[in-house]
């Protein structure tokens, strides 16, 4: 027995409430539950419960076992002063505040059915990979779907906090949020911190009155990446490099040390100098790029204005003095969904966030069109009957992986609180 399955049972009053008695016989009435707030302290806040003929408003706190009072100390504890009911799975002592007033116990076993106990334990019975792998085709279609937007959009508050930060830090100038989260995700896994800070090293203004040359944005890119230090006979790494220290000087730009960018294990197309190439043709192509996707909802919109390439140099080298077949190498549909994924769609959640607005059933929309992801979770879900057909879907199911089923949650997830319910 769990403390979190008592919590599920007396938050949602899953027991016979009807001929409730404490461990000394008193009658028990709930008017109130209380509220499961999950903080320091009692676990359900200003409960209201009649006990014998008196009726107490105040807190509940619940253990597995009555003396689970005394190992926890909360006699010690002025913040238990107030508890007007122990809630117990097992009653094995008496328990008493600091002033030795005897504290009233209920115990639960005696009023919990058996089915319920019953599918408690077929929820948590062992797994190959999830509690409840083998009971999901069992959830209602309304249930699962209903579950799935809200996980999504615990998914989107999550990723929406660092770029709440980052226009804090910006003062609010979205076009540069934009530009640095782009920088970030373009540099992938491995290379996505240095990225996000060879973007932060480059005033946003400076981008702007630069993007009309594009040999100008990528000197400024490749210079604060390191990749223009030392001597190359290659011409266009020497061009690169003059303009780089021209518009250091030009603008008062202050040369930033940034953490060596990573080749190893990359697939050439995902080389860093490949990405810079795409980022800086992406803001050459388009100006006041955020004011164009801040409120896209349509993603083949959105997939136009990703519809870019690499400079002609690029075209023929992944890197310099290095030449190589020659190769459009645009950004793919794939690289694109990712894109939307981890920037387009935090970025118009945190934005209508900070407008006070709400963007719920756009977001939703443009991520019915994008294709499913595919992991290990997403096929892992699709074995045992969640088949995910969209990218609104996959992030979902990441969501309920991640953030329950790795955590064991699953008395606070609506597919294991459903579960419970089946006869």
């Amino acid at each position: 027995m769990k403390e979190d399955f008592l919590h599920y049972l007396w938050k949602f009053k899953k027991f016979d409430t009807l001929n409730l008695k404490t461990s000394n016989q008193e009658e028990v009435t709930i008017s109130n539950a209380g509220q499961y707030l999950e903080l320091a302290g009692p676990d359900f806040f200003n409960a209201q419960i009649t006990i014998g003929n008196q009726k107490w408003a105040g807190n509940v706190e619940i253990h597995v076992k009555s003396s689970d009072w005394y190992v926890h100390h909360h006699e010690k504890d002025a913040g238990y002063e107030n508890v007007i009911l122990h809630v117990v799975w097992e009653h094995d002592t008496e328990i008493f505040r600091s002033d030795n007033s005897e504290i009233p116990v209920l115990e639960l076993k005696n009023y919990v059915s058996a089915s319920i106990l019953n599918n408690y334990q077929k929820l948590l019975a062992p797994k190959s990979w999830i509690f409840c792998e083998k009971q999901l085709t069992k959830i209602p279609e309304f249930v699962l779907k209903n579950w799935q937007e809200r996980l999504f959009f615990e998914r989107l508050e999550r990723k929406s906090k660092p770029i709440l930060e980052l226009s804090k830090c910006t003062n609010n100038d979205w076009e540069t949020v934009l530009f640095q989260l782009l920088a970030k995700n373009f540099g992938l896994n491995t290379n996505g911190e240095a990225f996000l800070k060879i973007a932060q090293s480059i005033p946003f203004s400076v981008i702007r009155k630069e993007c009309f040359e594009v040999e100008n944005l990528e000197a400024l890119l490749f210079g604060s990446a390191g990749l223009l230090d030392g001597e190359k006979e290659d011409t266009y790494f020497k061009d690169l490099k003059f303009r780089y220290f021209y518009l250091l000087h030009k603008y008062q730009i202050e040369k930033s040390f940034i953490e060596p960018i990573q080749f190893f294990k990359h697939r050439p197309d995902n080389f860093p100098t490949v990405r810079l190439s795409q980022l800086a043709n992406l803001f050459h192509k388009q100006q006041n790029l955020f004011s164009k996707i801040s409120n896209l909802s349509v993603v083949e919109a959105i997939y136009e204005i990703f519809r870019v390439s690499v400079t002609p140099y690029w075209e023929i080298h992944y890197q310099f003095d290095k030449e190589s077949p020659k190769k459009k190498k645009a950004l793919t549909k794939s690289f694109m969904d990712l894109l939307i994924l981890n920037t387009v769609i935090p970025l118009q959640f945190a934005y209508a966030k900070s407008q006070g607005k709400e963007a719920s059933e756009d977001l939703i929309t443009v991520l019915n069109g994008v294709e499913a992801e595919k992991n290990s979770i997403v096929e892992k879900f699709g074995s045992f009957g969640i088949k995910a057909r969209n990218a609104f879907e996959t992030q979902s199911l990441l969501q309920l992986k991640n953030e329950y089923c790795n955590k064991n949650k699953c008395l606070d997830c609506a597919i294991g609180v459903e579960l419970l319910k089946i006869d």
